[in-house]
């Protein structure tokens, strides 16, 4: 068909013409989309006009020519000239836009033996999807030709030297992105792929179990970590390892621990090897509400991707399962009612399993105003009270259009909401965690001068309308860092990623706006489509890491570190002096503390130490956690830091100046640590480059410090666990939690009557399965909370192990459970409707003492009206928690943090005064254990020993011997 062109590269027909229309994915006219014939180069041969529309003679209608059209942003299409006989064809087109690759799979971590084999895996999407993939070890690449890869690389024969670090790069059109690094250890093939020896771990025992020999109330138990080993190699090769092998403990030996007037059981691990991998579940709970006044949203849409997954409930809270294999949760809140804006957030987890609480703070939509479509308009961006707005919108006339890409006429409803920075209190409510892929394919962070959310609809506010050209004018003067101002782009949020995309660049335009001073603005153009939330921002590379911990008490001791606790990091624009804006804030950042605390990363300046400051905060399961107080004294061994390092860091509490304000959060410049400067090398603030030594810092490194503040109150069991590692679990029929994958928390609600606070401890021992039967499973200890307004009353929330399937899921144990008050005590009255229940749900334990009560416990999770408190979650940490606030409430499904003294009670003692001279043995141990008179200490064990005697020939066989209650010293 036709004739051969001048380059004899295609045909061309002069009697034929091509007529196309190229369209954006709403139906708008794509204009400026440049139209190529392919060839060994590609020739440009026209581009759209104003309505999309192109004309290009003497192409032949031979089914054989391809097109390929192109625009900035937007995917290129390839399409054939099909074939016709006649003098004239017509084509649509329909671009989309171009997404940068996103992993959506990672490689993982592997273990292999010397001559073994591995693969590798990575896959990524977009548009249009990854055409190239490129591995890299310990960032080296890796030649193709040689290992002959694609998304998988395969691996023979490894040897020693193929150990490390290995990462896929994804490309497309659009850019390139790299996935996370997989870790590959390979041992010999006649190595112990776990360190038989376990490591030393420190439980606290009761407060009356003070060890003379270690001249502490800790006992080494012992633990083995969860690492990775070689297990049971698959046939074949595969992506993920079918099972997943880990190192754990093997073996165990009872031990028996001296205390006073009796011996404590605990299992101690001696000896690690590896096996399959505990099962786990990892969760995000929390809380959505608005950012200005804790409106809760209510039946709110949870989106992952594009996928509904979930819903905010009466009061706003959510609980949202994670899929396997996920690296970054990214989750979208819709209010149904549209009064808050979609808000996109990037959650931490824990990897390991567990549950971990999130604040999802949204912003309220600005009530909307009418704007005229024929006009220009402009709508202004910040209004904070005595300040100029950082921003303008001009929207031309003539620019919404339908969804069908109609053009619009008539007046429009218009809602922009602006997250301004300059409002501290609005940093929370910042959407995803500010990042983006750069050319390299590295994440990276953000600093924004302000986010903004764009509603348009038509007068009814019934339909959506889109928007062509948009003119953003940023005011220089809010610019107060000068190379920001070469830097500044606008960019728009992809929610399916949690990235921000970048739209174009902003440039300089000098002129006056609205009868205001002369003044230099930063302008750039954007198109309001399928994406409705933008964001001013500079990529930013002056970065740190800043190292916190939390623990579960003032006593900071390394067994005690809390994990899954979210950490909160806001970086505010440079200090009074330097050339920037001292009330706004930059990045909203959040981390979630491992076994080894957590890294932040905050921006950081080399010059100027003082440059860069930030706030920092932290939670647990909702709940505050509080920083160490940094007046009246300033303790460089309780905040971690050591001095001069600390001062130079400027570490204040929020209540240093002004005792009223909360103790939960600290303030410090970020100072980055001067090279070969002693006392800075080794935390809490490291340089970028050292995110490896931050993570893996040793516990007595510098770190930043939170603590949860907690009444008296002491858990112990005799399998250890730490809860907020699901992964040390250890199989055992007296583990207080027999199901890793489903923890269940039982609480009970005990009133005092009598003058003074009283120390209570539940002791769980088996009762009913012939595995356990009168054996410990574990002591809690609890002290009761006074009521304010009733000096003779108070009442405390005491666990006890819920009833139930052991670990192997067998047959169920009846917990035999005894409430025992300390001091001279007796029970007053029982929770009817309990009593009844046990009284029908036989056997029925035997209660001699009147100083005690002894119950096997319920299996049905009862309720308020029992005084019994019943939670079941994937995290034990959270089931407490929620079983705790609830026993507070003394509701079945409220939650307080006050204590109701007089509302659920299941037991009531009435406890007299007793003389100050006939302290408790809790008091005495409390106050100075190793200090007190003998002769005092020697009575009280005496009369405890003869209590748990009488209570021995209770609960166990008649023939057990009898004890002989020998004081001793």
């Amino acid at each position: 068909m036709g004739r051969v062109n001048a380059e004899c590269d295609s045909c061309m027909c002069e009697d034929h013409v091509l007529h196309g229309m190229v369209s954006l994915a709403d139906g708008a006219p794509a204009a400026e989309a440049t139209v190529y014939m392919q060839s060994e180069t590609l020739k440009l041969l026209t581009e759209s006009d104003s309505n999309g529309g192109f004309r290009i003679p003497g192409v032949c209608p031979d089914g054989k020519n391809i097109l390929k059209i192109k625009k900035a942003r937007y995917a290129t299409v390839t399409v054939p000239i099909p074939e016709s006989t006649k003098k004239s064809s017509i084509i649509h087109v329909r671009l989309k836009r171009a997404d940068k690759p996103y992993i959506v799979k990672n490689p993982v971590d592997k273990v292999r033996r010397i001559g073994q084999s591995v693969i590798l895996c990575c896959k990524a999407v977009g548009n249009p999807a990854p055409a190239q993939y490129l591995w890299y070890h310990n960032g080296t690449l890796l030649d193709s030709s040689v290992y002959k890869y694609n998304s998988k690389l395969v691996l023979r024969n490894l040897n020693i030297d193929q150990a490390g670090e290995y990462f896929c790069k994804a490309s497309n059109d659009a850019g390139s992105v790299k996935s996370q690094a997989a870790k590959l250890s390979v041992i010999a093939s006649d190595e112990a792929s776990c360190n038989p020896r376990p490591e030393s771990y420190f439980i606290r025992l009761p407060h009356d179990c003070f060890q003379n020999a270690t001249n502490s109330f800790y006992y080494d138990v012992g633990k083995c970590p969860a690492n990775t080993c070689t297990g049971k190699m698959d046939q074949g090769l595969q992506c993920k390892d079918r099972a997943i092998y880990c190192c754990g403990v093997s073996k165990m030996e009872i031990r028996e621990i001296s205390c006073s007037g009796y011996t404590l059981p605990t299992k101690v691990a001696v000896e690690c090897g590896c096996s399959m991998c505990t099962e786990i579940k990892m969760t995000v709970r929390g809380r959505a509400t608005a950012a200005d006044n804790g409106e809760p949203i209510r039946f709110g849409h949870i989106y992952l991707g594009n996928n509904r997954i979930s819903m905010t409930g009466y009061k706003g809270t959510f609980s949202v399962h994670i899929p396997a294999d996920t690296e970054r949760l990214v989750l979208t809140f819709v209010d149904r009612l549209q009064k808050f804006v979609n808000t996109t957030k990037v959650l931490p987890f824990n990897k390991k399993g567990g549950a971990v609480f999130h604040e999802i703070k949204l912003l309220r939509k600005k009530a909307p105003v009418t704007l005229e479509s024929s006009e220009t308009n402009t709508i202004p961006l910040g209004d904070m009270e005595g300040d100029d707005p950082i921003a303008e919108l001009e929207i031309p006339p003539n620019t919404f259009y339908r969804q069908n890409g109609e053009l619009y006429t008539g007046k429009v409803k218009a809602s922009v909401t602006f997250l301004d920075p300059r409002n501290i209190s609005t940093a929370t409510a910042a959407q995803s965690d500010l990042n983006y892929i750069n050319e390299e394919g590295d994440m990276l962070p953000l600093h924004t001068y302000g986010m903004f959310s764009m509603d348009f609809t038509d007068e009814t506010a019934t339909e959506s309308l889109n928007a062509g050209k948009v003119r953003v004018h940023l005011d220089s003067a809010q610019v107060r860092i000068p190379e920001h101002l070469q830097q500044m782009k606008l960019w728009s949020l992809n929610p399916e990623t949690g990235l921000w995309e970048e739209e174009g660049d902003l440039k300089p335009d000098q002129s006056t706006r609205r009868k205001r001073e002369e003044r230099i603005f930063l302008v750039g153009n954007m198109e309001i489509r399928e994406r409705r939330l933008f964001n001013l921002d500079v990529p930013e590379s002056r970065r740190c890491y800043v190292k916190v911990r939390a623990y579960r008490s003032e006593r900071f001791l390394p067994s005690e570190q809390l994990e899954g606790a979210v950490i909160s990091l806001i970086n505010m624009e440079p200090a009074s002096g330097y050339s920037s804006n001292p009330r706004a804030w930059g990045r909203f950042d959040s981390a979630v503390t491992g076994p080894n605390g957590a890294c932040l990363p905050a921006f950081c300046d080399e010059q100027r130490p003082d440059a860069y400051s930030a706030y920092i905060l932290a939670s647990l399961g909702g709940e505050e956690l509080e920083a160490v107080p940094s007046s009246p004294r300033l303790s460089p061994n309780a905040v971690g830091v050591p001095q001069p390092y600390l001062n130079k860091l400027n570490y204040r509490r929020t209540d240093h100046m002004d005792p009223r304000i909360k103790k939960t959060a600290f303030s410090i410049t970020v100072a980055r640590p001067s090279p070969g400067t002693a006392g800075e090398s080794n935390g809490p603030i490291y340089a970028n480059e050292n995110l490896r030594e931050c993570e893996q810092a040793h516990y007595s490194a510098a770190h930043f410090r939170f603590y949860r503040v907690e009444r008296d109150r002491y858990d112990y069991n005799t399998v250890p666990f730490n809860e907020n590692d699901p992964m040390s679990w250890t199989e055992d029929y007296q583990a207080w939690w027999p199901n890793p994958m489903e923890y269940r928390a039982c609480y009970m609600k005990v009133k005092i009557n009598g003058p003074q606070e009283v120390n209570i401890r539940s002791r769980n021992m088996g009762g009913t399965h012939p595995y356990t039967v009168g054996k410990l499973y574990g002591i809690r200890d609890v002290r009761t909370i006074r009521d304010m307004e009733q000096p003779n009353l108070s009442t405390a929330c005491l666990e006890f192990k819920c009833s139930g399937m052991l670990y192997d899921q067998d047959r169920v144990d009846r917990t035999l459970v005894r409430i025992i008050p300390q001091g001279q005590c007796y029970r007053e009255s029982v929770n009817s409707m309990l009593q009844e229940y046990l009284v029908n749900h036989l056997p029925l334990a035997v209660n001699n003492e009147s100083g005690e009560y002894t119950m096997l416990a319920p299996l049905d999770p009862l309720g308020h009206n029992y005084g019994i408190y019943t939670v079941t979650d994937q995290n034990p940490s959270i089931a407490k928690e929620i079983a705790l606030g609830r026993c507070f409430d003394g509701t079945s499904d409220g939650t307080s943090r006050v204590m109701k003294s007089n509302v659920g009670i299941a037991l009531t003692f009435n406890c007299v005064e007793r003389e100050v001279v006939q302290q408790s043995l809790f008091q005495s141990l409390q106050n100075s254990p190793r200090q007190r008179e003998r002769t005092r200490i020697r009575r009280q064990q005496r009369d405890i020993c003869n209590r748990q005697a009488k209570m021995r020939r209770v609960t166990q066989h008649r023939s057990s011997p009898r004890v002989q209650c020998t004081p001793t010293d």
